[in-house]
Formats: C-alpha cells, sequence, structure tokens
C-alpha cells in the first residue's frame, strides 16, 4: 500500500448518483483487483445510497470509504484542485457549445492525471 503517492481518476458525462457511483467504484474494483483501496469522500447524498451500501456488502472487505467530517472544505483535497481547473479552463471564459465547455474541462483533468506534479503544492498540505 501506497499513501504517499495516490492517483487521480476522474470520469465525466453522468450526474453521480448511487447507480452510477457504483458502476465509478467498479472500474476501481477491476483497476485494483488485489490491492486495498481507501477512498476519501465528502457527504454527497449518493455516497450513502442504498446502492452503495449493497456493494460495499460485497467489496467492503479490501475498499474502505472514509467519509469527511461534514461542512468541513477545508479538509476536502479536492477544493483546491478545483479551484486549479476553474482557473486553467473556466474562469473568464466564454464556450459557446457544452463540446467546448466539456473539452476544456477534460483537457485540463488529462493533464493532471499525466502530470500530477502540477498540483502538488495544492495537496502539500494534505500529505
Amino acid at each position: 500500500m501506497d499513501l504517499y503517492r495516490p492517483k487521480f481518476y476522474y470520469g465525466h458525462g453522468e450526474v453521480f448518483e448511487g447507480q452510477s457511483y457504483t458502476a465509478f467504484l467498479d472500474g476501481l474494483a477491476q483497476r485494483y483487483r488485489r490491492q486495498e483501496v481507501f477512498l476519501i469522500q465528502d457527504n454527497a447524498a449518493y455516497h450513502r445510497a442504498p446502492e452503495v451500501r449493497e456493494w460495499l456488502a460485497c467489496y467492503g472487505h479490501r475498499f474502505h470509504l472514509c467519509p469527511l467530517p461534514k461542512y468541513s472544505p477545508e479538509f476536502n483535497a479536492v477544493e483546491p484542485l478545483w479551484h486549479y481547473v476553474r482557473m486553467q479552463a473556466t474562469h473568464n471564459r466564454y464556450y459557446a457549445t457544452e463540446l467546448e465547455f466539456v473539452t476544456s474541462l477534460d483537457g485540463t483533468l488529462r493533464r493532471i492525471a499525466r502530470q500530477p506534479s502540477q498540483i502538488q503544492g495544492y495537496l502539500n498540505p494534505f500529505l
């Protein structure tokens, strides 16, 4: 287990709810078949959906979902990351189509996934 080299994954095209979140978790379970996984998550309602509880009944022995305290964005490492994404992809920009908007976001997120060092400073307080 390597806690000091976390991975960044993202997906788009769907709004998360219980079923789509468990599909996301299924993808992680396939990617990490033989490893324990620790997922730090906020308190979105879909994290507590019945489908997620059912999923955890099957995979909870190696998937550990760690909730953040409610109303505590300062503990959520994704908040500074969203700020970075907004500054790089959407701030003070006009997109004529949804496709242009999604393409901009996708490009920024792909760059982060390929080169996580560019956001290291945002994450240092959480390490």
